[in-house]
């Protein structure tokens, strides 16, 4: 069943990916406001929310977004550090786990429940660790403190098939930088939401993030 269950998952991300190759990280957001935000980031073309869970109420937030677009948007949670914390994002209809290390029984509980897992990683010792206990992709974190020719590196002896996001410092001046190193995918934190930035400033940059990803 996990093996199935491991497949879907990885149809589902392929899927987001194909529409919009972009997370939408809402660090900081309130559950009084993230379906405000969530709908700009939505109407810009986006696919993936993620939001950590040392947001304020996370769960909250997480279930009142997967409520609110249904299986039709990946929604889940990142800084996702233990199994406890897996099963709580998944009761609140989360079906995407975001994590910034290589923790084994974290990956393999979201894959258990048929989640998205995407580790965060830095080498390719920790790369093939998270691939060994079932990620679904990997996303290079904190990729500012890496370079594109870096990924490029690591991306020549990872699976081809597996998905692989920058995460840190992405922006859309240089989004095409890193999927021309062989990213398939982004992870935007503060260049695209900061804490108490409204929906129309969130939904600009969306936008702007968005177009980078069609030129």
């Amino acid at each position: 069943m996990t093996g199935q269950a491991s497949v879907q998952a990885l149809t589902r991300l392929n899927a987001a990916l194909a529409q919009c190759p972009l997370v939408a990280i809402l660090r900081g957001v309130r559950p009084d406001e993230v379906e405000a935000v969530g709908d700009a980031i939505i109407a810009a073309g986006f696919s993936m929310i993620e939001v950590p869970l040392n947001s304020p109420q996370p769960l909250d937030s997480i279930a009142r977004l997967a409520r609110r677009y249904g299986p039709d948007v990946c929604v889940g949670a990142g800084t996702v550090l233990s199994v406890e914390d897996v099963a709580a994002v998944h009761d609140a209809g989360g079906t995407l786990m975001v994590s910034p290390n290589v923790n084994s029984a974290v990956i393999r509980a979201a894959v258990a429940r048929g989640m998205i897992a995407l580790p965060g990683f830095y080498t390719a010792t920790e790369a093939f660790a998270a691939i060994d206990a079932g990620a679904t992709g990997l996303k290079l974190f904190p990729a500012e403190g890496a370079s594109p020719a870096y990924l490029k590196a690591l991306r020549a002896v990872l699976p081809k098939d597996l998905p692989l996001f920058a995460v840190g410092g992405v922006t859309p001046g240089n989004l095409a930088e890193w999927m021309d190193a062989g990213a398939q995918g982004a992870g935007l934190g503060s260049a695209l939401y900061k804490a108490g930035l409204s929906a129309e400033a969130v939904s600009i940059r969306a936008q702007a993030f968005f177009a980078a990803t069609r030129t």
